[in-house]
């Protein structure tokens, strides 16, 4: 069965009705506490105030309200209830709420984002009023706005794929069709070895980056320190094939290989889970580099040796083409559209490879141009 967050990214697509009719079927309480913790997680990547600021939260569903507080500010967090000393009260529909965090609508219609109680200037000062914007700023970015940008996101998290590398700007052009869709994103390596709450830069990354998306990590150790909404973690080795056919994850729509760089897990990693692939997703690997040295498997002197990672990757540009030149066909060939190779780095597009060849009558074996067959402006 899926976990709530999973269940709530296609619930929040359906009608306003069709979500307040599941919110009187559901435990409303659990549902709003998923929705602010949600909230919880953009802001914690925002701007924030520079001390906490309680904001009194009180969602409405059907004719119950539920109360929360929300503290916002340098870590914030979410707990049930009510506090009396609040400096925001915010109100809104849960249904509403639910459908713009978690669905493709982003509506703000029955939204309050106000002062719990006008600050006087001539005791609290315009600090304080800066402190309450600087809070209603975080609250109603993570609802409306939260943190997209990649490089961004790579650096407030201490992502590796900008500054070290400069591979979110490919991201960024190859990732933004999915930013708003309901995926499912794989990334192989998770980082931070065999501390299991260390790691997980791009995992958060990705979780932000996919506002509608669930995020899952593979590694070699275990991270159960790591999982969080829409994010899991799961443990094991991308070099185990069967492995990888079973993992729990369902039909992905982009999968990232930054993984243990091995050509044999490459190579292996990516035949068990480009099937897995729903057509129109994209399978990434990272650090490309590794391809041309012996002690990860790799051969700097023949380049296209197909034990390596860009042997392997180098071939699907001609199975692009097979139909040009062959009646055989492979499951691969026939099913990858699309292949970018940037430094150190590949995306490669799924689909399926179906154009005809160059008609029977154009010939192959013989110059057309001597052959008086064709002249060179046809």
């Amino acid at each position: 069965m899926s976990s709530l967050d999973e269940h709530l990214l296609d619930i929040a697509a359906r009608s306003p009705e069709a979500v307040r009719d599941w919110l009187d079927a559901v435990d409303a309480v659990e549902v709003a506490a998923a929705a602010l913790g949600e909230i919880v997680t953009r802001a914690a990547a925002l701007t924030a105030p520079d001390r906490d600021v309680p904001v009194q939260v009180e969602l409405t569903a059907g004719t119950r309200t539920l109360p929360f507080v929300l503290v916002l500010g340098p870590d914030p967090k979410v707990t049930p209830g009510s506090v009396p000393e609040a400096d925001l009260l915010v109100r809104q529909d849960l249904g509403e709420l639910v459908r713009s965090l978690f669905g493709p609508d982003l509506s703000t219609a029955t939204r309050e984002v106000l002062p719990a109680e006008v600050p006087d200037p001539r005791v609290a000062g315009h600090a304080d009023r800066a402190h309450l914007a600087r809070a209603a700023l975080q609250f109603t970015t993570a609802c409306d706005e939260p943190l997209r940008d990649l490089a961004e996101l790579a650096v407030r998290f201490g992502s590796d794929k900008w500054g070290e590398h400069w591979y979110t700007r490919h991201y960024d052009r190859h990732f933004a069709p999915f930013k708003d869709r309901r995926v499912t994103v794989l990334e192989l390596g998770i980082g931070g070895y065999d501390d299991p709450a260390a790691g997980g830069a791009s995992l958060r990354m990705w979780r932000h980056y996919f506002r509608r998306g669930v995020v899952h990590g593979l590694d070699h150790f275990p991270k159960p320190g790591l999982r969080a909404p829409r994010l899991h973690t799961h443990q094991g080795d991308q070099g185990d094939a069967a492995f990888l056919r079973d993992l729990p994850t369902g039909p992905l729509d982009i999968v990232i290989d930054d993984g243990s760089h091995l050509s044999q897990d490459v190579i292996t990693s990516f035949h068990a889970l480009f099937p897995r692939l729903r057509p129109g997703g994209l399978y990434v690997v990272e650090d490309l580099q590794t391809s041309y040295w012996p002690g990860w498997g790799g051969d700097r002197h023949d380049l296209g040796n197909p034990a390596t990672s860009m042997g392997l990757f180098k071939s699907l540009t001609d199975g692009l083409n097979r139909r040009e030149f062959s009646s055989e066909t492979s499951t691969v060939d026939d099913t990858v559209t699309g292949i970018h190779f940037y430094h150190n780095m590949v995306f490669i597009e799924k689909g399926l490879n179906s154009e005809r060849p160059a008609p029977a009558w154009v010939p192959r074996d013989e110059n057309p141009f001597a052959a008086g067959l064709a002249t060179p402006d046809e």
